[in-house]
């Protein structure tokens, strides 16, 4: 190691000279979980355990936890404390997360460490961020793991890493930090699931029983109200046909919407660029923004999407465009992501090949039309969830963006805890 001024060169570079690095085996005992196994299966003390596909990055997620018979020194052996790291040995190696007491006994299978403090010299919340940081985010430990068929982290290479280790209060500290972070980032998941399951309830109650409370009458759809038809896509829909060249002005610079830009059952755009950047020469269909884009390939995906501006998409999508006097855009829209459009387009798939449906299959599928007015109402109602959907979403975006800063700047002490403005990251995670 060698020493220059206020930071010291270390194996994991250079950092602060009151930093220690000290191998993990001397803060942690470490120990393996059990294999899995037929007889395992059959034993008569069954046990919940956790699984690999149960530990992600900072959380576990418990809603589907396995079963074997676990003999009471096992039990014994493989308990879990508050405070234990779990890390993954295989798969996404060394992917961590920490047991909270969660429920009131839960083992773990063998390709899991667990990873208990010795004392108090370190702190298991600094140590899981730490680890985030040099597997997933900055590679620091490339190469650590054993290199076989599988890659695998194996007991004998976790014990042997080396750790930064920031005086016992500055782990603390920045650990608080980014929990704070993190927390407030699954607040918004959290929210964001919760606010697309009331509109998907809420689209539902709206598509059978109206606006204006109205008695309802059964269709070949299922119920709706009194009042609405029911009419073949085809009938108040216009399906474009006509391909351009995307290599040529001005369609060279437009947007490209292809299936793979198009969130399944939210209409969702992401990750867009132009046909220029992606180079794409094939045949496009040009769209507007009076047209609503829908993928013809794989249609139990429900990919639709609602653009706000002029471009071309790809060949294995439509354009459809609302008929004058027919449907309102932005309510044929919400009708489209609906569960009952999107079972009919999946019985009417072909069966060979990539499941598709072509134009007279799309175009026969039926929707209940409300009058122009309500579709109006409709269409305003269900938008009003989809920007609060985009709102928490942005939200998330920038959350993770501070998260990933703060983990960098703090793990390489770029940034020290002491210069932290706190008020300024909690204002942001409100």
């Amino acid at each position: 190691m060698f020493e220059m001024g206020n930071t010291f060169s270390s194996e994991l570079g250079v950092i602060p000279v009151n930093w220690q690095v000290k191998r993990f085996d001397s803060l942690f005992t470490v120990q393996q979980g059990k294999q899995v196994s037929k007889s395992t299966r059959i034993g008569g003390n069954q046990r919940i355990f956790l699984r690999t596909k149960n530990v992600f990055w900072g959380r576990l997620d418990l809603t589907n936890l396995d079963a074997m018979h676990f003999t009471e020194a096992e039990e014994k052996r493989l308990s879990l404390e508050p405070g234990d790291l779990l890390i993954c040995e295989g798969g996404d190696i060394g992917r961590t997360a920490i047991w909270q007491g969660e429920l009131a006994s839960c083992y773990y299978q063998n390709h899991i460490h667990r990873a208990r403090l010795r004392d108090e010299s370190g702190d298991s919340r600094f140590v899981l961020y730490w680890l985030w940081y040099a597997f997933e985010v900055a590679s620091i430990y490339f190469g650590r793991g054993n290199v076989t068929t599988i890659p695998n982290l194996s007991q004998s290479k976790l014990c042997e890493l080396p750790l930064p280790l920031p005086p016992l209060p500055e782990q603390r500290k920045i650990a608080d930090v980014l929990g704070l972070v993190q927390r407030a980032i699954e607040q918004q998941e959290r929210l964001i699931q919760l606010t697309t399951e009331l509109k998907k309830t809420l689209m539902h109650k709206i598509f059978t029983q109206g606006l204006q409370g109205e008695p309802q009458k059964e269709t070949e759809i299922g119920p709706v109200p009194e009042s609405w038809e029911i009419v073949p896509l085809s009938d108040g829909v216009s399906i474009k046909n006509g391909q351009v060249d995307p290599k040529v002005t001005p369609f060279r610079e437009m947007i490209h919407v292809g299936p793979e830009n198009i969130e399944s059952h939210t209409g969702r755009l992401i990750n867009l660029r132009s046909n220029g950047e992606l180079r794409i020469s094939s045949g496009n269909y040009h769209f507007t923004n009076d047209d609503i884009l829908y993928s013809k390939i794989r249609p139990y995906l429900n990919k639709v999407a609602l653009p706000d501006f002029e471009g071309t998409c790809s060949a294995d999508m439509y354009p459809l465009r609302p008929k004058a006097g027919q449907f309102v855009r932005g309510c044929l829209f919400q009708l489209l992501l609906s569960d009952t459009f999107n079972k009919q387009a999946v019985s009417q798939q072909d069966r060979t090949g990539i499941p598709k449906v072509n134009r007279v299959q799309l175009g026969s599928i039926l929707l209940p039309k409300p009058s122009l007015s309500e579709q109006v109402d409709i269409a305003g109602s269900l938008a009003l969830f989809d920007q609060r959907i985009d709102q928490r979403l942005r939200k998330h975006v920038a959350l993770s963006d501070l998260f990933l800063t703060l983990l960098h700047q703090l793990m390489t002490a770029q940034i020290r805890i002491h210069d932290l403005d706190f008020q300024e990251i909690t204002a942001t995670t409100i």
